[in-house]
């Protein structure tokens, strides 16, 4: 039997994944740049894939050269592969969901209420407030 340093030290990847969650939105490192995508860090030892694809919302944005080695972006993780130490993520998920909050936040522009009505509806109320004090 015989045993070394390696195995008796902590696995960085281990380590690393312990607070990583699938579906969780973190702030990773762009550490390449290549055709297929960016390669990021996520934390000391965790490195993960972003597919061009994957790049953004908008097909004209989904371009890897307009990122450049050592940018800071917000990507969401997308699956995380334990067996061959693969993380993907996608910053096209968290600008989606992103989006889907703010209209939950605001109100969706299908809600039927036109700008009109709403400035209508304030005028109304303070002209009627205005002649109640008269």
């Amino acid at each position: 039997i015989s045993l070394g340093i390696k195995q008796l030290a902590e696995d960085p990847f281990e380590k690393g994944m312990g607070e990583l969650r699938r579906n969780q939105v973190v702030t990773c490192t762009v550490t390449q740049v290549t055709d297929g995508g960016i390669e990021v860090e996520i934390t000391e030892g965790i490195t993960g894939f972003i597919r061009r694809a994957e790049l953004a919302r908008d097909r004209q944005d989904q371009r890897p050269d307009r990122f450049a080695v050592g940018e800071k972006v917000d990507a969401k993780i997308t699956q995380i592969d334990r067996q061959t130490r693969r993380v993907t993520l996608s910053i096209k998920a968290r600008e989606m969901e992103e989006e889907k909050q703010a209209m939950a936040e605001y109100g969706s522009s299908d809600s039927g209420a036109s700008l009109g009505d709403i400035l209508g509806a304030a005028l109304r109320k303070a002209r009627d407030e205005a002649s109640n004090r008269k």
